[in-house]
């Protein structure tokens, strides 16, 4: 396409948005509302992704070592684990750690077990890391088959709640952004569809002289890009300064060890990228099916 039709289109598609000023202006409010909706949504999934994973990260399986076990016997099973194909890291610790780090996790209480360093009733134990942590029970399966183990241990029921919680909310999430851009698709078809319906006659005579459906479609096309990253501006403006006052009022404050807030900062300069693509996204799309329909008219 050459410079100066590029230009004619821009233009075109520029003055479209002021021809339609109240609907226009409708629009652009539908999307701002939905974007910003869709990235509230977007900036607490990502944190609970984000905690989820960190849960999954977590999940480990106890090998608990026979304790007849030779040395050699002890460096095989080893080799045998870290084998595995679903196996990510093995940790050998010795039960004289293990005591040790249950007596300094007690305080003072962990006195009373000190009596037990001279005869430790633990076993000599591997941590094991499945590389997908969706496959440690199978990873756990394969490893109780191996020789010279007494016992292995994973929280089966807290995995089991723990992953089909992160796949609920992921699902969730997904279904409810999903309705919102149809919205917003929706809305601006429909804003779009009044453009063309204001330029019917222009549009028949620039068919009858001889121009082609997809120099017509051009400045609607335009028009659609323009509504959609317009309208993610806003949102992206009131999203960064929000999260960033949360994050360092409460976020950062806020005693709850077990969850961990995502830094403002990448996580609102990514979150803006993606609302800036699914604005553009959604008004190129509706501006493309609302022109579809009516030049098949």
């Amino acid at each position: 396409m050459k410079a100066r039709t590029l230009n004619r289109h821009i233009k075109e598609g520029s003055k479209n948005l002021f021809r339609n000023g109240w609907m226009t202006f409708a629009s652009l409010s539908a999307v701002t509302i939905m974007l910003l909706v869709v990235g509230t949504f977007l900036l607490i999934i990502m944190n609970i992704n984000s905690f989820a994973s960190s849960l999954e990260d977590d999940v480990q399986i106890r090998v608990f070592i026979d304790r007849a076990a030779e040395q050699e016997q002890i460096d095989t099973l080893e080799a045998e684990i870290a084998a595995l194909p679903r196996t990510e890291s093995v940790l050998f610790i010795p039960k004289e750690e293990g005591l040790e780090s249950i007596i300094e996790s007690l305080g003072d209480q962990g006195g009373s077990f000190v009596n037990l360093r001279d005869e430790n009733p633990l076993n000599d134990e591997f941590v094991v890391h499945a590389i997908d942590p969706a496959q440690t029970e199978f990873l756990a399966t394969e490893i109780e088959s191996l020789a010279s183990i007494e016992d292995v241990s994973i929280a089966n029921d807290l995995l089991d709640r723990l992953f089909a919680a992160t796949d609920l909310v992921r699902i969730i999430g997904a279904v409810l952004i999903v309705g919102l851009l149809f919205t917003a698709i929706f809305l601006i078809a429909n804003t779009i569809k009044l453009t063309i319906v204001a330029r019917k006659t222009e549009i028949q005579i620039m068919k009858l002289v001889g121009a082609t459906n997809g120099f017509i479609r051009w400045p609607f096309f335009v028009e659609g890009l323009m509504l959609g990253v317009i309208g993610s501006l806003i949102p992206i403006a009131l999203l960064s300064y929000g999260y960033r006052q949360f994050y360092e009022t409460v976020g950062q404050s806020a005693n709850l060890d077990f969850f961990e807030f995502l830094p403002a900062y990448p996580l609102v300069f990514q979150t803006g990228i993606l609302l800036i693509g699914i604005g553009a996204i959604v008004g190129v799309w509706g501006s493309i099916m609302s022109v579809r329909k009516f030049l098949q008219v």
